[in-house]
């Protein structure tokens, strides 16, 4: 045990007087924390949507304050033609045409159906199928508020109900923030980064600079020299996971719920299956 803890003075002195790995396994942990969860981030808020209304009833009224109100669309225009909506998508000012037609209103409420056109720009496809999926869902909210609404009307009392609604719920993130799946992710990514890549870097660091020559001609057995390799990276390893749990609480506001025995623990026990 003396001639390990040898070896791990020696390790941890090189890793400290190698600037560039210490920024490695540190200060770009950090900065990838802070910044990678920002730039992959798939979430859409603010898709530029124009109506087209041809109807001009209540319903479509409030079908356009149900689509402005839901948080995810901006309202650019109002033209008064299919063809003047496909201006706003040409100068690239909208992402999407709502196109309302006439008789709306009174098909909803005599037939208890009507089709809405929605047209998305293929230029941006991501954005625009993104949007338009939000889009339905705004749809498919707004026409089961209607059907709420004719169940109370006395003239639909012969319509039958459905017998099963299904509801949805996320448990461990009600309102689906995407930092809440990706901070985690990348927390994990950065751990592999830490045991695989730079154990490995180390060791082809002491080959360029020659110490790895002098350390097989030293009288330490093969399980010194591995354990002396991969004791100081399981320890950065955790500091680096300790901190990113600190990152994780400050930038993004994430606390972990739970027992953090158990987290550290499991942590630990990846980082041991990445050393080895």
């Amino acid at each position: 045990m003396k001639v390990l803890g040898f070896i791990l003075q020696k390790e941890f002195r090189q890793i400290f007087r190698d600037k560039t790995i210490l920024a490695m396994m540190f200060f770009v942990p950090i900065f990838q924390l802070i910044i990678l969860p920002l730039a992959a981030n798939f979430e859409v808020k603010s898709v530029n949507i124009v109506y087209v209304d041809h109807d001009h009833s209540s319903y479509s009224q409030k079908l356009i304050n149900k689509i402005g109100s839901s948080g995810y669309f901006h309202i650019v225009g109002a033209p008064a033609s299919y063809l003047e909506g496909l201006k706003f998508i040409e100068r690239a000012d909208a992402d999407l045409i709502l196109e309302i037609p006439s008789g709306f209103e009174r098909n909803l409420v005599r037939e208890g159906s009507q089709k809405v056109n929605i047209a998305a720009d293929a230029i941006n496809g991501t954005k625009s199928n993104i949007g338009n999926a939000y889009l339905n869902v705004v749809l498919a909210d707004f026409s089961n508020d209607l059907d709420i609404r004719f169940k109370l009307q006395p003239q639909s009392a012969s319509v039958s109900p459905s017998l099963i609604t299904l509801n949805s719920t996320n448990w461990y993130n009600p309102r689906a923030e995407y930092k809440y799946y990706m901070v985690p992710g990348i927390l994990v990514l950065l751990l592999t980064l830490i045991g695989g890549f730079i154990t490995a870097l180390n060791i082809v660091k002491e080959k360029e600079i020659g110490t790895i020559e002098q350390i097989n001609v030293t009288p330490i057995q093969k399980w010194q020299f591995i354990l002396g390799k991969l004791i100081p990276f399981w320890i950065v390893g955790m500091t680096v996971f300790t901190v990113g749990l600190i990152v994780m609480y400050l930038i993004y506001g994430i606390f972990p719920q739970g027992s953090f025995l158990v987290l550290y623990l499991f942590a630990g026990v990846y980082l041991t299956a990445l050393l080895g």
